[in-house]
């Protein structure tokens, strides 16, 4: 006979009960035995209580998963028997793999250069525009949409119905069938769809894009525009010589941002397509290989990989911050 659902909650109340009690306890304690140490000691104390369970929370949650991680990349399928470089051999020389790390490095240069040049591009035109808090609050309205609401919504978009005789609800079938052409399944023509996909991430990165980038053109003295424009500068090269350098460091800053956010891709794809029709990428087919099929050492290595890739973004965009912090 099955348990009642308070019979299960209870252990688990009586657990949180008893250990938020004790935390408060031990807190309450060192802000005792606080009062009666030195000034010194009282400092540390101070570090303890309040990066004490920041840091704890760090090594459960990222460090230790990490290390965990690591470790089994290096493992077989049950994670029992060690088996050194053969994940990653397996992840660089399959051919069903190889389209994942196409498709990711596809996604890479796609996204993050067209989402930016869109939102600069916009930035730009909308700078000195009345009501331009119109057009930028529709532009950046997708920001506000999950990835996966984003994707069901282009889903509609790129329904194809075979039979004639039923309604076509896709908007894209339909602009097709209205020039007088028979629209393609969408979804399944490779690698079509790979772009299609990549368009639903541009479609909600370029609002981010732009309003950071347009923040940015409002810190550009007036002064510096006006003496370009005593000089004779043209307005595209205003943009290309005054603009575009002056907000350099915010240009990068935009790319890295939706450039590692373009590696962690794993939404979109999974809700228009699941990875079929060879449009996976590297978060899908980890998730794929470790939680579907069950294999945990090549999941992981695929997962390192990911890790890897995302370092050296993480570092240049690091570097300019502290190149910014000195030229100022």
């Amino acid at each position: 006979m099955g348990r009642s659902g308070w019979e299960v909650i209870a252990p688990n109340l009586f657990i949180f009960v008893v250990g938020t009690l004790v935390f408060v306890g031990i807190i309450v304690l060192i802000f005792i035995l606080a009062e009666r140490t030195s000034v010194k000691t009282q400092e540390w104390l101070r570090y303890g209580v309040f990066l004490g369970p920041a840091l704890l929370l760090l090594v459960i949650g990222l460090l230790y998963p990490a290390i965990r991680t690591l470790i089994l990349s290096f493992m077989d399928k049950n994670s029992q028997n060690f088996i050194g470089l053969e994940n990653y051999i397996w992840a660089f020389t399959t051919p069903e793999i190889q389209i994942v790390l196409r498709n990711t490095i596809i996604w890479v240069f796609a996204v993050p250069i067209v989402s930016t040049i869109i939102g600069l591009a916009i930035a730009y035109m909308t700078d000195r525009m009345r009501r331009a808090a119109v057009i930028k609050s529709l532009i950046f309205m997708p920001m506000a949409i999950s990835f996966v609401g984003a994707s069901i919504i282009w889903r509609f978009v790129y329904t194809f119905e075979p039979n004639e005789n039923k309604p076509d609800i896709g908007l894209l079938s339909a602009v097709w069938k209205s020039f007088g052409a028979t629209p393609p399944n969408w979804l399944l023509e490779t690698p079509l769809n790979t772009f299609l996909l990549i368009a639903v991430m541009i479609w909600i990165q370029t609002g981010f894009a732009m309003v950071v980038l347009a923040a940015a053109m409002k810190n550009i003295p007036d002064e510096v525009v006006e003496a370009a424009m005593l000089d004779g500068a043209s307005q595209w090269n205003r943009f290309l010589r005054v603009t575009v350098p002056m907000i350099r460091s915010s240009i990068v800053v935009v790319v890295t941002t939706i450039l590692i956010a373009t590696l962690k891709v794993f939404d979109i794809v999974r809700t228009m397509t699941g990875g079929n029709f060879q449009t996976s990428v590297i978060a899908n087919e980890m998730y794929t290989q470790a939680f579907r099929q069950l294999n945990y050492g090549t999941g992981s290595a695929l997962a390192i990989i990911l890790f890897i890739a995302i370092i050296p973004i993480i570092w240049y965009n690091i570097r300019q911050l502290r190149l910014e912090r000195t030229e100022r």
